[in-house]
């Protein structure tokens, strides 16, 4: 017992959050889920809100099973989606929940920002991909639609960095979180100040900059209240739950891409310098923050999103979700192909129709069944990755042998063989909760556990069970891509 550490990581994601009790003993990783709660997207007023009361109040509850059960936490952890954000107005409150990312009013607001400052000049400066919905013009279509938060606010925090300030009282901007919302330079590793004066910001609104691993505060007096918790510091993790997710990666060498696997699938490598080129722009590739300056050079596919959305409207499908996954295997294979990317399917009224109308227009049998439409999505987001990995083997200064797939898909056995016969190489999956673990990890860190990103996956690789999936039918799933690329292009 006297030589085991404890850290508390709080992991939200855009469906659901978790806390969870990680610990080191002797050189080995154990993990242990306290509490798991949705994540509810409000939609009132013609906007979708994310509600940051509920998410701080399940931390709470989280924090009060650690003092029941009396355990000596070394540190506390928050890491979640990126790009979203709360305003705290000069009376240090928060001024109202957060906009979601999936919310319409940044429809539009790209090409307006676009003339104000030019897109290939922001590239340059930023090398993020452009979404709709990068706090950049989050924040843009707020002050053209003159909103009152926006108007008022004496800080804007992102997710994690807001969760921190209600549990410590101190305002930070956190590395990683920071390089998703596209106001990051990765060169000086600070916002751009052309880019947020244009909108009339500030950079001092956006709270001391920290980077993964440092100390952000003590829970506060009224917290230590609530939880029957001491002043137990807060640390600052990857705060991003990609960048969280890839250190965790159980990775040799660096030539590998990784698969971050779950309502997103974010694909690419880790390097030490930013890609910022013609060929990234034209593939509107990301540059992410990682840990210990790294960067994490990537694309956002749409993933398990579709998968999940379905699954809400069908009536007559298995509620397991594996039952779907194996049923969908008797499907025609290679029947009809979608592009997962294609902008219809970010947040339709009925997922099931919007497939249906994208293979009606690209002259494909429309899916019929909860089988077929499962099949169609597994095989077309296998392509795509295929796809992006080809992008990525153009830009990576080393080669690509291998695919790490962490994160939720990895249960899916069949998407995960579909994807190592699609690119025609090994893929090796886990951890499952690489997130929670990087978190945990990071923690770890802090507390001079471990001395860097080495030794953090080496500990990891020998705490977790990974399987390797080796591809096969190579020469039919060449044939297939052939025809997914006719179809979508």
């Amino acid at each position: 017992m006297n030589n085991t550490t404890y850290f508390f990581a709080i992991d939200l994601g855009a469906t659901s959050g978790r806390t969870i009790l990680g610990s080191i003993c002797n050189g080995k990783l154990q993990q242990q889920e306290l509490t798991r709660f949705p994540n509810h997207i409000i939609e009132t007023g013609g906007h979708f809100f994310w509600d940051i009361y509920a998410l701080y109040n399940e931390i709470i509850r989280g924090l009060k099973t650690i003092a029941e059960k009396g355990i000596p936490l070394a540190s506390i952890g928050i890491d979640t989606w990126g790009v979203d954000f709360v305003c705290v107005g000069k009376d240090r409150g928060l001024l109202r929940n957060p906009y979601c990312y999936r919310d319409p009013h940044t429809e539009g607001a790209m090409e307006e920002y676009f003339k104000l400052i030019p897109k290939e000049r922001i590239y340059g400066k930023t090398g993020i991909q452009f979404m709709n919905f990068n706090s950049l013009f989050q924040l843009f279509a707020m002050r053209s639609h003159n909103d009152s938060a926006l108007e008022a606010a004496d800080k804007i925090l992102f997710i994690p960095d807001a969760l921190m300030y209600m549990l410590t009282g101190n305002a930070v901007c956190e590395y990683t979180i920071l390089s998703t919302s596209q106001m990051l330079d990765p060169r000086t590793k600070r916002i751009d100040s052309e880019l947020i004066e244009a909108i009339g910001l500030k950079e001092e609104q956006f709270g001391r900059y920290v980077t993964p691993g440092e100390m952000v505060g003590i829970l506060s007096p009224e917290v230590q209240r609530q939880t029957g918790l001491g002043p137990i510091p807060v640390v600052a993790v990857a705060g991003h739950d990609t960048a969280s997710a890839v250190a965790a990666v159980p990775a040799q060498d660096e030539r590998y891409a990784y698969l971050s696997c779950g309502t997103w699938s974010l694909l690419g490598i880790e390097t030490h310098d930013a890609i910022i080129n013609e060929k990234s722009f034209e593939y509107n590739f990301t540059n992410e923050g990682g840990i210990e300056g790294t960067t994490r050079f990537l694309k956002n596919i749409c993933g398990m999103w579709l998968l999940e959305r379905c699954r809400q409207e069908w009536t007559d499908a298995p509620e397991n979700v594996n039952d779907i996954n194996r049923e969908a295997m008797s499907a025609e294979p290679f029947r009809t192909f979608i592009n997962p990317d294609d902008p219809r399917f970010a947040n339709p009224t009925s997922m099931v129709e919007a497939i249906q109308e994208y293979c009606h227009e690209t002259n494909q049998p429309i899916p019929e069944d909860y089988r077929q439409m499962a099949r169609c999505i597994f095989e077309s987001l296998a392509m795509r990755y295929r796809q992006v990995v080809g992008y990525l083997r153009e830009l990576a200064p080393f080669p690509i042998e291998k695919l790490h797939v962490i994160g939720g898909g990895t249960y899916n056995q069949y998407l995960m063989q579909m994807t190592a016969n699609s690119l025609g190489m090994p893929i090796l999956t886990g951890p499952v909760e690489g997130t929670a673990i990087g978190n945990i990890m990071l923690q770890a860190k802090a507390a001079g556990l471990v001395n860097d990103i080495f030794q953090m996956r080496r500990i990891i690789a020998e705490s977790i069970e990974m399987k390797t999936y080796l591809p096969n039918d190579t020469a039919e799933w060449d044939k297939a891509y052939e025809k997914y690329i006719n179809i979508t292009q």
